[in-house]
């Protein structure tokens, strides 16, 4: 049973990343639009997250749930060491659903939209930036329980570096996924190529982003290339990551929308898995050097069961519900067409 809650676990984090950058990666797009092309952008954006946008935080919530009731040590470190990002991370996502719904369903257009559209589009590059400062975190090294000083404790456990170029690299994942995602949805033949221009715009960062990672644990003394290299299934996976860019840039220059979007989210799982890979199934990297594993801090036998049932009774009730909501809005879509 605790594979079946660590799979859950990792499914969960997994595509929150890829539905829920995707979604945030809308907003990186439009912030990164010209003015006088911002509201096509927005038009196009609600019907291609619409479904997502709905039902992606409940795999954030799902991990959540995991780690607090299944792994409460390793859910107790991340919430006392890593607790400002964290709160920041959760105040941009409340930001940037309030200002979606007030921005959209506001039955008075005035100047308050002005701010509806900032907060959307500021929160949008906030919310991922310090989810991937929170993940360079937890495999850094730098959490140190033995502090005794606010500064060393709780603020320079994620400020550094490492952990700040991880977040600027999950921004640009984010718009990546997004304009790959915008492009599939767009019905102008200008818009498209817009899209494929974001798109491209974003891959280059991120590779930039990816270099400025490598640079900062190589300066903080993380061993990034062991685990990148040290393994067979990293390294393959970090292969596929790479032939897939090639790939995909052949398809961006060909036009071609419809793979486009599972391309990518192969692409960033790969990436995902050649660096989780080396490290598993230790979940955070202790600064005096050990490391709390999801093996070693897991619940009690009975807790654990009982939540693999709940998770797979759950996902019984739960999936197709979430599968008819996207089915809904795929046919309001079509019908509107």
């Amino acid at each position: 049973m605790l594979f079946i809650v660590t799979t859950y676990l990792c499914l969960g984090l997994l595509l929150y990343f890829l539905l829920g950058g995707a979604d945030f990666g809308a907003g990186i797009v439009e912030l990164f639009t010209s003015r006088k092309n911002r509201s096509r952008i927005r038009t196009t954006m609600y019907h291609a997250i619409g479904p997502i946008w709905e039902a992606n935080h409940m795999w954030l919530i799902i991990a959540i749930v995991i780690l607090f009731v299944g792994f409460p040590k390793i859910y107790t470190v991340m919430s006392i060491y890593l607790h400002i990002p964290l709160m920041i991370m959760l105040v941009g996502i409340i930001a940037r659903g309030t200002a979606f719904v007030f921005r959209h369903y506001d039955a008075v257009k005035d100047n308050m939209q002005v701010l509806y559209n900032s907060i959307f589009e500021y929160s949008s590059i906030i919310t991922p930036l310090f989810l991937g400062i929170i993940a360079g975190s937890a495999i850094s090294g730098n959490i140190n329980p033995e502090a005794d000083k606010f500064m060393e404790a709780y603020v320079w456990s994620w400020l550094h570096w490492f952990s700040v170029a991880v977040g600027l690299f999950t921004v640009t994942l984010c718009g990546f996924l997004a304009a790959v995602f915008l492009i599939g949805e767009a019905t102008d033949v200008y818009d498209k190529q817009r899209f494929i221009r974001k798109a491209r715009h974003f891959n280059i960062a991120a590779v930039i982003c990816g270099a400025l990672v490598f640079l900062a644990a190589y300066k903080q003394e993380i061993p990034l290339l062991n685990w990148l290299f040290g393994n067979a299934v990293s390294f393959i996976a970090l292969m596929a990551a790479t032939v897939s860019l090639g790939l995909l840039w052949y398809l961006l220059r060909k036009g071609k929308s419809k793979i486009l979007r599972f391309l990518a989210g192969f692409q960033v799982s790969m990436i995902l898995l050649a660096i989780s890979f080396s490290n598993f199934p230790d979940f955070i990297i202790i600064k005096n050097g050990t490391n709390i594993s999801l093996w070693s801090s897991q619940a009690t036998a009975s807790t654990i069961n009982a939540l693999g049932w709940a998770l797979v009774i759950g996902s019984i009730f739960i999936l197709p519900a979430l599968i008819y909501l996207i089915y809904s809005f795929q046919k309001h879509q079509i019908n509107e067409h």
